[in-house]
């Protein structure tokens, strides 16, 4: 049976160690999402990666990569 490497770690955190690691403007580079170019902050990025499935599998991954979990 297969684990879930992201077992346990919240979103909120997943964005709030990627954002102290790359910064906004790094992260916006990255992932070309508006909630990290346009007055970016852990709130609107949560709100934006819970209501879009799309974009909340393109952040995991890039926690997964930078985290080296995969």
């Amino acid at each position: 049976m297969a684990t879930d490497p992201l077992h346990g770690i919240t979103l909120e955190r997943i964005i709030t160690e990627l954002q102290a690691f790359y910064g906004w403007d790094k992260l916006g580079e990255m992932l070309n999402v508006n909630c990290f170019k346009t007055n970016p902050s852990i709130n609107s990025s949560l709100k934006f990666f819970r209501k879009t499935p799309w974009a909340r599998v393109k952040i995991e991954n890039l926690y997964l990569k930078h985290n080296k979990l995969k």
